[in-house]
């Protein structure tokens, strides 16, 4: 069982719905980044989303986009986010870290060396947004084989033909994608999200946590009610792209965990 497996299991045994956050390691800088991660789990996040910065992130928007910008010109790199995770295990072994990112770092690093450098770290779970079910033998088995859960996306248009598919080899949850298209494009609504999402858990026993257009602690806690969890991104890094303080920074995001958990 993952850190993953655990953390769900027991909010399930709690009757509580998941808040999961999202950063861009490296933003602004190694320092600030870190900062703010060792300071989630306490503003009540239950499972972090570390984002790995890459050049060419064609699923994200513009504020996501710029987070991993300024990571780069930080001087993040594969090797740092790694680090970060080994650095915020030392004082926290429990709180789920996923890493969510693109194919090329980890291909260029090679998977099984990758995947037992994520596994030292205390990396719990992948989201590799630009590797479809049909490239399954290239990371996601590997990485299942090594103890790592490997979470998918469904969105709006994983219909029912492909949604099989989408399942077959995901872990840990299931990460619908609430809207079309870029992250911090439109606002999530529960009276579209509800219908998908009982239509994805009709076909598995995983937890189904909603993304993308999450803004406020009623967004949040809207989302939540109809489905596992939420996960909000853009939100929290526009904060940090604005340059707040992290107290301010934790206290916004303790707000949205607050929301989710009153579902």
């Amino acid at each position: 069982m993952t850190r993953i497996d655990a953390k769900f299991a027991a909010l399930k045994a709690e009757g509580k719905k998941a808040f999961v956050a999202y950063v861009m390691a490296g933003d602004p800088d190694y320092d600030t980044s870190l900062e703010v991660v060792k300071g989630l789990p306490g503003a009540g996040v239950d499972v972090i989303e570390l984002g790995l910065p890459f050049t060419d992130p064609m699923a994200d928007g513009p504020t996501i986009q710029l987070a991993g910008q300024r990571a780069l010109e930080a001087g993040q790199t594969l090797d740092k986010t790694l680090a970060m995770a080994k650095a915020f295990r030392e004082n926290d072994d429990t709180t789920p870290i996923v890493m969510m990112g693109y194919y090329n770092p980890i291909y260029s690093r090679g998977v099984p060396k990758f995947l037992e450098q994520a596994k030292e770290a205390g990396i719990d779970g992948l989201i590799v947004v630009d590797l479809p079910p049909e490239e399954d033998p290239e990371l996601c088995i590997p990485a299942q084989a090594a103890g790592l859960n490997f979470i998918r996306l469904a969105t709006p248009t994983t219909d029912d033909k492909r949604l099989p598919k989408v399942l077959q080899n995901t872990s840990g949850f299931v990460y619908y994608v609430s809207i079309t298209g870029i992250t911090g494009a439109a606002s999530a609504e529960a009276t579209n999200v509800g219908p998908e999402v009982a239509r994805i858990k009709a076909s598995t026993d995983l937890p189904v946590i909603v993304g993308f257009g999450i803004k406020t602690p009623e967004n949040a806690r809207d989302i939540a009610s109809v489905a596992d969890g939420a996960v909000v991104g853009s939100a929290i890094v526009k904060l940090i792209e604005e340059g707040k303080p992290v107290d301010e920074i934790l206290a916004y995001v303790k707000s949205l965990a607050d929301g989710a958990h009153s579902a």
